[in-house]
């Protein structure tokens, strides 16, 4: 059962937790700053940057995809602006015609497109292909000893650490000026903290992590891991670290139940078949994060966001 585990199961499992990790820590922010569907706008945008990329370069590469939908992100505020001034509507109404017909378009790529042969199609931009990432090499525990079965572990799992770290590293030194801008964005203006600058970095932030992730989990779990481990952590404290070392907990725990459902939750009921992983994730976390509502210690407070303490 080891050896199995160690080749079927622990890679999968991994690249889903640090994926779940890699989002909810900039999804903090995100909500306290009630840009909570920051997350859900850049999984729709990045989709067609993402198709697009792999159609000019043949690649699934790291950089093509990244470039790719940061080309999409520039596009999307170009017409969201442009729908804003000539239609004269509302910024909110201006975004949500872009991102869904952006989102469409990537969709419509998909379908029209050959892209099957490198796991780039409609239900692997959705649900992502986290059960197929295993670990061939791998002959138990002691291959984690072992350089040539390393050598051989999918390369979204050294995408996806070395994606996590980073956003690791860039919370803890901006630590203070993300804590003031979040709170009081003008008191921190006044200390000389750009905070218009602070804040597109934080996007920035988001989109390097849904982007990292999109490929392994798709958008579903992207999605579901910027509001809801952080959501639900809101619920549970107010002061803010003690909120992002819940949204880790929420975050790991909902990637690790939800995988295990996934494949072992069906045979308990009776079922010959597993279910997506992804998709359990997600459903886990929003399960966790309805727990929170009603029975988290501040509960009553889900309104007021701001009120949290530093």
């Amino acid at each position: 059962m080891g050896a199995e585990f160690v080749q079927l199961s622990l890679t999968p499992l991994a690249i889903g937790v640090l994926a779940a990790i890699a989002c909810a820590l900039p999804g903090n922010f995100l909500i306290l700053r009630r840009q909570a569907l920051i997350g859900d706008a850049i999984s729709h945008v990045a989709l067609p940057g993402i198709v697009v990329a792999f159609l000019i370069t043949g690649t699934i590469a790291t950089w093509p995809m990244m470039i790719g939908a940061a080309g999409a992100a520039v596009v999307a505020v170009v017409l969201i602006e442009a729908i804003r001034r000539l239609g004269r509507v509302e910024p909110g109404a201006a975004m949500g015609v872009t991102f869904t017909s952006l989102f469409a378009a990537g969709v419509l790529l998909l379908e029209q497109s050959d892209t099957s042969s490198v796991h780039l199609d409609v239900e692997h931009a959705l649900y992502g292909n986290l059960e197929s990432l295993i670990w061939l090499s791998a002959e138990g525990w002691g291959s984690l000893l072992d350089r040539e079965a390393l050598a051989d572990l999918p390369p979204e799992l050294g995408r996806m650490a070395a994606v996590t770290l980073l956003i690791a590293v860039l919370t803890a030194l901006f630590w203070r000026p993300l804590k003031l801008s979040t709170f009081d964005e003008g008191f921190a203006a006044t200390l000389g903290i750009r905070t218009g600058l602070l804040s597109l970095a934080l996007v920035m932030t988001a989109a390097v992590a849904a982007v990292a992730a999109f490929d392994a989990v798709g958008s579903i779990i992207v999605i579901a891991m910027f509001i809801c481990p952080p959501a639900a952590a809101r619920l549970m404290t107010n002061r803010l670290e003690v909120q992002v070392a819940w949204s880790l907990v929420f975050a790991t725990l909902s990637a690790v139940l939800g995988y295990v459902l996934a494949g072992y939750g069906p045979l308990w009921l009776g079922g010959n078949d597993a279910v997506s992983a992804a998709g359990m994730i997600a459903t886990v976390s929003g399960v966790i994060l309805g727990l929170a509502c009603f029975f988290a210690p501040h509960r009553s407070r889900i309104g007021a966001p701001r009120e949290a303490e530093g």
